[in-house]
Formats: structure tokens, C-alpha cells, sequence
């Protein structure tokens, strides 16, 4: 047997590579929503095998070793709390979260850039209260100009989020796959209907 191709079989054993598990802080939510708090399945039983988590649902897939056989996890919960940071980082990720995916000056959704709203050739800084998401056509209309000088207006005044209200925002925007087992544990505070 070709030894790639026998590294290769060994790393992405077909399917079970397709499990990843969702993980919660002790307090049982997860520890981000957007990305969604994932590891791999075989980061999730040596955590298991460790003691650093406890398993709260699995899949019907099981691996196995000479010694014993597991079911895959799909959700565990640490152990220990791990606190969640306060201050939230200045990334264009954050930021086009924090602007919900949307230029700040026609709404469209899309290939998205950002912009200063003072523009830096006129002193403006790189910062939450400057800095907002915006398409390359509103983009390219603003240019180096004020927003008084294109007739732009913004959608809602930039501002640094909370840590607390841009996980809330990433909570809109849940990922292409969800387990039905992680259902119950990422919107377990949501409004039940009548």
C-alpha cells in the first residue's frame, strides 16, 4: 500500500470526518455562536478520553480502538468555565458582523469592503466609530469624500459592539449545517411559541 495514500486513510476516515461536535462552556452555551463553537470528532473524544469534557449527546457513528469502542460526540461540555472576553477585537470579520453583512449605505448584501466614513486622507482613523461595511459601488461613489459630498447617508452611526450583543448578532446568522442535536442548546433562551 502507497504510504500518502495510507496517511491520507488514516486522517479522513470517509464520514466520520462529517461529525464535528459542538462545544458549551460549563455554563452550557456555546462558546461562540458565529463561527459556531466546533471541534472535530477526534479533537472531541481525546477531550472525552481526558476527562475535560462531559458528553451530553452523541451520533450513531462509533470509532473504535483494540480496547474499547465510543460513539461520536456531537455536543460535549467543558469542564472547567472558561470566561468570555469583554472586549471584542477589531477584525473585518467583527466588523461586517456587526453591520449585519450589509453595505451601511444601500443595504445590499454581497461583495463587501469597508470604509472610512472620514476618510483617512482627511485625517480619519481605522476604528469601530469610523470604519463601516460597504459594497465596492458605494464604496467607489464615496471615494475620499465626505459623506456630505455624495449624498450617502449611513444606515446606523458605527460604534464598538459589546462582546454580549455581537454574539447575539451572530446568533442571526446560523451556519449551513446544524445537527438536530445542537438545536436545543443554541437557542435554548429563544422565544417559544404559543
Amino acid at each position: 500500500m502507497d504510504g500518502d495514500f495510507k496517511a491520507e486513510f488514516v486522517r479522513e476516515p470517509g464520514a466520520l470526518r462529517h461529525n464535528p461536535a459542538l462545544v458549551l462552556n460549563a455554563d452550557y452555551r456555546p462558546l461562540s455562536y458565529y463561527p459556531l463553537s466546533l471541534w472535530s470528532w477526534q479533537d472531541a473524544v481525546k477531550a472525552a478520553f481526558l476527562d475535560r469534557v462531559d458528553i451530553v449527546a452523541e451520533y450513531d457513528q462509533v470509532v473504535r480502538s483494540p480496547s474499547m469502542t465510543l460513539k461520536i460526540p456531537s455536543v460535549v461540555v467543558l469542564k472547567d468555565y472558561i470566561k468570555p472576553r469583554k472586549r471584542v477585537a477589531f477584525t473585518r470579520f467583527n466588523l461586517f458582523l456587526r453591520d449585519e453583512f450589509r453595505c451601511q449605505y444601500c443595504g445590499s448584501k454581497g461583495d463587501l469592503t469597508f470604509d472610512h466614513v472620514v476618510p483617512r486622507a482627511a485625517g480619519g482613523v481605522t476604528s469601530w466609530e469610523n470604519v463601516v461595511a460597504a459594497c465596492s459601488p458605494c464604496n467607489l461613489r464615496k471615494g475620499c469624500k465626505s459623506l456630505r459630498d455624495t449624498n450617502l447617508a449611513l444606515r446606523k452611526i458605527p460604534r464598538q459592539p459589546a462582546a454580549g450583543e455581537l454574539m447575539n448578532m451572530g446568533r442571526r446568522f446560523p451556519p449551513n449545517h446544524l445537527h438536530e442535536s445542537w438545536v436545543d442548546f443554541l437557542y435554548w433562551d429563544a422565544e417559544l411559541d404559543a
